[in-house]
């Protein structure tokens, strides 16, 4: 059994303890601050709260969990461990730090899988004196619940790392997906900005609305959590598609800068929902209701877990 550590305390090293602590594997969490691990604490007894309202948990099982839990400052404590998850923020110099933080603590076998989710894996091993033994497991979120990662080697990887982080994963109860080199934005990154490119620009040419195109997607997601993408094409047959795709293709954004509508909701400090607004206004939106729809299509995976009681 690997000895688990999260370098990092924010909302991404909340998810990765609360996953691990939930399958009864003690878990090591490495902050920068008192303030910040009281935040990922609380972030953690949310997350068992959630869990317990949706009747995924007990008291018990949220009490166990939170036994196997360490937070603490100090990166000496790494002594022992042998996988660590770095979930610090996408800055290369900060990583590095940290990089060398595990390396002069932790076990010399230990492997360090990145959450980044947009550095190449390739860059990230130049930082490390054992560039053998790094690699990127992002993570998506809510983290603890949703199953989905990506793992993103290098040609440095030993199979070995590459066979540990898969079966470490796997015993987590996620369903990793193998990228054979770093490209920008992995696969669901590219997938997503796709999407999300398109859906600006029709706004923007006044082709439809933001809520009719979350309207659409909702819909159109239920396709594709049911069956594959490349299965439904292969389905609708590749020649009627290529003639489909032959009228769309020439008339898709092709814009590779911010679009003039997200730029102008960030120019009047509109962020999105942590200020109130962004492309939706999220004062009409009811949180209670957005968290739950948030996690809800995850509760099936979670009842897979083996809890500690």
């Amino acid at each position: 059994m690997e000895k688990i550590a999260i370098y990092g305390a924010g909302v991404i090293g909340a998810g990765e303890a609360t996953l691990v602590i939930g399958h009864g594997i003690p878990c090591l969490v490495i902050g920068h601050s008192t303030a910040g691990m009281e935040r990922c604490r609380n972030t953690v007894v949310q997350n068992w709260d959630d869990l317990i309202a949706q009747g995924l948990a007990t008291e018990k099982n949220k009490q166990a969990a939170l036994e196997l839990l360490t937070l603490t400052n100090d990166p000496k404590e790494l002594a022992g461990c042998t996988f660590i998850f770095e979930a610090v923020p996408e800055d290369p110099a900060q990583k590095q730090v940290v990089f060398q933080q595990i390396e002069a603590y932790a076990a010399p076998s230990a492997i360090i899988a990145s959450c980044t989710s947009s550095l190449n894996s390739g860059d990230l091993a130049r930082l490390v004196s054992r560039p053998e033994n790094l690699l990127v497991a992002h993570p998506l979120q809510p983290v603890h619940m949703m199953p989905l990662v990506e793992i993103v080697g290098h040609s440095g990887n030993t199979p070995e790392a590459l066979e540990r982080t898969t079966a470490l994963l796997r015993l987590l109860h996620r369903e990793p997906v193998m990228l054979s080199r770093s490209v920008a934005g992995f696969l669901v990154n590219r997938l997503q900005q796709v999407l999300y490119r398109e859906a600006v620009y029709l706004i923007e040419q006044g082709v439809t609305t933001a809520q009719d195109i979350n309207l659409t997607m909702k819909y159109l997601a239920m396709r594709y959590a049911s069956i594959g993408l490349l299965e439904y094409f292969d389905d609708v047959g590749l020649p009627l598609e290529s003639t489909i795709a032959l009228n769309v293709y020439p008339d898709l954004c092709a814009a590779t800068e911010i679009q003039p509508l997200v730029q102008a909701h960030m120019d009047r400090g509109e962020n999105g929902k942590a200020a109130g607004a962004g492309i939706l206004d999220w004062s009409k939106i009811d949180l209670d209701d957005y968290r739950y729809r948030k996690q809800a299509p995850f509760f099936p995976p979670v009842r897979k877990w083996t809890m500690p009681e």
